[in-house]
């Protein structure tokens, strides 16, 4: 035979309230049938799970062995409940989303409209670092993170990838030439990062390996800032494919050195602490992006 929640519940409270009449008050029933389903859940599982007698109760060891899993199990489904619960809710109430510029501008932002349309009682706040935020104190419930995570303490959520391409102006590459070897680079204007400083270690294969550590002759400290410099003709950037597919598609930059990239690609995450109030408003944002990208 099967064993039944309610079973397990009542094993539990026995074991907790120390008898079975005082069990019976806590859960609103006769002695006797809680008697009779500790007994039934006994018979189920073919042992005795506590000993008893006139004065005292005490668990056997097979008892003190399920006492844990039956705890687990109730808290398992107690969890199973909740989510259920929080999911069958409409989601409603303030979101605090965080993002770097470039992936706010070209990946939340032109999708916000849809959002909006599809949640309207969630109000999104919208805030831009090119930095990692501490979000507890910036009042943040998501931020997405691009690259590898450090934080142990934040649940994460895979997103999408993004693979990183050279790019230049036509204007540039009229003026300066196209490189044609990942050594030409160096008779090149560079753009790159202020830091941190592994983003001016480039995605291409050399004859060292395939990071290409290269020396800016410009550096910014936001991607956006980059690409624009990069549209003006002040040199050649490595940015992600997020950020300027549409400059390439419009002519507006040109991929280079393609034939040495090396397969390396950013990760993006979302990450966020475990909250049941807001869990519901996160994931909708979450599967919404993702489904996006």
């Amino acid at each position: 035979m099967t064993m039944q929640s309610d079973e397990l519940r009542i094993f539990i409270a026995v074991v907790e309230a120390g008898s079975l009449s005082a069990a019976a008050e806590i859960l609103s029933q006769t002695t006797s049938g809680v008697s009779r389903a500790l007994s039934r859940l006994e018979e189920k599982l073919a042992i005795s799970l506590l000993t008893r007698t006139t004065r005292r109760m005490e668990l056997t060891e097979e008892g003190q062995v399920f006492l844990v899993q039956a705890r687990d199990i109730i808290a398992a489904m107690e969890r199973a409940e909740e989510s259920i619960r929080i999911r069958s809710q409409k989601p409603v109430g303030k979101l605090r989303v965080d993002a770097s510029v470039p992936f706010m501008l070209h990946c939340i932002v032109p999708h916000v409209a849809a959002f909006r349309a599809c949640y309207p009682d969630i109000e999104l706040e919208l805030t831009t670092s090119d930095r990692f935020i501490d979000l507890v104190e910036q009042r943040t419930d998501v931020a997405i993170r691009i690259g590898e995570l450090q934080d142990s303490t934040l649940h994460a959520k895979p997103l999408t990838s993004a693979w990183l391409q050279l790019l230049a102006s036509p204007e540039y590459l009229r003026r300066h030439g196209t490189p044609k070897t990942v050594k030409e680079l160096e008779q090149h204007q560079l753009i790159g990062f202020t830091q941190p400083e592994n983003l001016n270690q480039w995605p291409l294969q050399y004859e060292d390996g395939d990071r290409y550590p290269i020396k800016p002759a410009l550096r910014a400290s936001s991607g956006e800032t980059i690409r624009q410099l990069a549209l003006q003709g002040q040199g050649i950037a490595c940015l992600s494919n997020f950020m300027s597919d549409e400059d390439v598609a419009q002519g507006r930059l040109v991929r280079i050195l393609e034939q040495s990239h090396s397969a390396f690609r950013q990760k993006i995450h979302a990450v966020y602490y475990r909250n049941t109030q807001i869990s519901r408003r996160i994931s909708c944002f979450l599967d919404f992006l993702q489904d996006k990208l």
